[in-house]
């Protein structure tokens, strides 16, 4: 092989190298949400780029081939091509044979190196890391035709890599993570907002991670800093309650002092003025569930959404009575202030 046909055949090699190192890194670093819904428009890349990603050991398995072949060839092709065209030049200083051969196999090697590290490893992993959707789908086609070319060799690679790792109690996932926790989630919030990729002005998000660790109890309202109506309370006195405290809802006390469940001001709003001083007929006093204090604010909204309630009682672990939760400031605490319609205020 002449000099220059070697010279040829390492920058094809050094290309295949870098296709290689690329859809290794693509295959890792694309994002599934970006790819799948191209997938599920039709697109035939996306479609193989989704394969490679779910079946991502045997890509990597298929890289790490492709980039140990043309390892081994780049230089077993390159050190006599350019050996050849550094013999003459070097013999021209006047330098021994011996010296020749010795200064021509580390300029050799140190070039070859040199090309290998940089256009064949850290170009393209950095391009694969800057821009992997672009790039899985680039180049996760012809990865996955070569996979398939080899597929016996790779899977039974594939396969031996597995068996090491269960020997040592790793279970081998043969698809790349595309789930996160919910520290994480967070973390990628706050990270992208310090950034300014992320405007996150009135709180929302922030709040929707700090909720998920809240429960009923840090939101009861004692019972001494309620505004309770008594037993036999009349809607004269749910009005005179609505002037003073501007509050909608009241819960009303049963004849032993307990909560026997609330009243909300639209319920009262059709009573005629010959029943004004009348108690409210029982009818009219709506139910209050009773809730743990330990349970989560997800499962507290859930609840009162469901049963379409708008207070609820909470208890402790040992049945004991701690105060209402209100489900405005359950709501609050997802989405930020909620304003009564009669100018509720927050118990505070």
């Amino acid at each position: 092989m002449s000099g220059w046909a070697g010279i040829f055949w390492l920058v094809v090699l050094l290309v295949a190298n870098a296709f290689f190192v690329a859809a290794e890194f693509a295959v890792i670093s694309a994002r599934r949400s970006q790819i799948e819904p191209r997938a599920e428009a039709g697109s035939k890349r996306a479609k193989t780029a989704m394969y490679a990603m779910e079946h991502a050991t045997l890509m990597l398995a298929t890289s790490q081939l492709g980039i140990t072949v043309c390892s081994l060839l780049i230089l077993n092709v390159s050190e006599p091509a350019i050996h050849k065209l550094l013999e003459g030049p070097l013999e021209m200083t006047g330098m021994s044979a011996e010296a020749v051969i010795i200064t021509a196999f580390v300029l050799t090697l140190v070039l070859v190196s040199y090309l290998h590290v940089v256009f064949g490893e850290m170009v393209p992993k950095n391009a694969a890391f800057s821009m992997p959707d672009q790039a899985v789908l680039l180049l996760a086609p012809p990865l996955v035709a070569v996979s398939r070319v080899f597929k016996h060799v790779i899977a039974a690679l594939n396969a031996t890599a597995n068996g090491v790792l269960r020997m040592f109690g790793v279970e081998p996932k043969s698809e790349t993570n595309s789930t996160f926790t919910l520290d994480e989630v967070a973390s990628i919030v706050s990270h992208s907002t310090r950034e300014g990729v992320l405007e996150d002005r009135s709180g929302a998000l922030s709040a929707a991670f700090e909720f998920t660790t809240k429960r009923a109890s840090d939101l009861v309202v004692p019972f001494d800093r309620l505004e309770v109506l008594p037993a036999g309370s009349t809607p004269e006195d749910v009005e005179a309650a609505v002037a003073k405290h501007g509050y909608s809802r009241y819960p009303i006390a049963d004849a032993a002092g307990d909560l026997a469940g609330y009243v909300h001001i639209k319920d009262l709003l059709r009573t005629g003025d010959d029943r004004m001083a009348e108690p409210i007929p029982p009818k009219r006093i709506r139910h209050m569930t009773a809730l743990p204090a330990d349970m989560e604010l997800e499962d507290v909204l859930a609840s009162m959404q469901t049963r379409g309630m708008h207070l609820a009682r909470v208890h402790s672990a040992a049945g004991v009575p701690l105060g209402v939760v209100f489900l405005e400031d359950v709501i609050e605490e997802l989405v930020g202030e909620v304003h009564d319609a009669t100018r509720r205020q927050r118990y505070s």
